[in-house]
């Protein structure tokens, strides 16, 4: 008898089957971790704006209701993300003389489905449930 060298078309599709099954669970778990380390970004620059208007108050016995003015004064970052293309806005939603409300809010499509994150002056930090991952 011949013996036929090479592989079957049994064989070929059982290692294509075993590629796809590996990649749709690589895939999204790979996925969720960018989204993770982005909203990590997220969350140093709305420690980082806390932080200076910390400082704000301790120099002028107020914090600052003026955002652009913590960027130049204290160089708080105002988008957190890749420049030219971050993934959040921060923003600073409320503030007056005795308190602010700073939010990092999504600006690029994966990131839009993580929603935003707020932090006060007390330290609050809303979701709880995305600040802790």
């Amino acid at each position: 008898m011949k013996s036929n060298k090479g592989i079957t078309l049994i064989e070929l599709l059982t290692v294509v089957a075993i590629v796809a099954i590996l990649a749709a669970i690589a895939i999204p778990t790979y996925t969720n971790y960018m989204q993770r380390a982005r909203r990590a970004e997220a969350k140093t620059a709305l420690e980082q704006l806390r932080a200076a208007q910390e400082m704000f108050r301790a120099e002028r016995g107020r914090y600052s209701t003026n955002l652009l003015q913590l960027v130049n004064s204290w160089g708080v970052h105002n988008v957190a993300g890749p420049p030219g293309n971050p993934d959040y806005s921060i923003l600073l939603n409320s503030s007056t003389a005795i308190g602010f409300t700073a939010e990092a809010q999504p600006t690029t499509v994966r990131q839009i489905g993580d929603g935003s994150l707020f932090i006060d002056q007390d330290g609050t930090k809303t979701p709880p449930d995305k600040w802790r991952k």
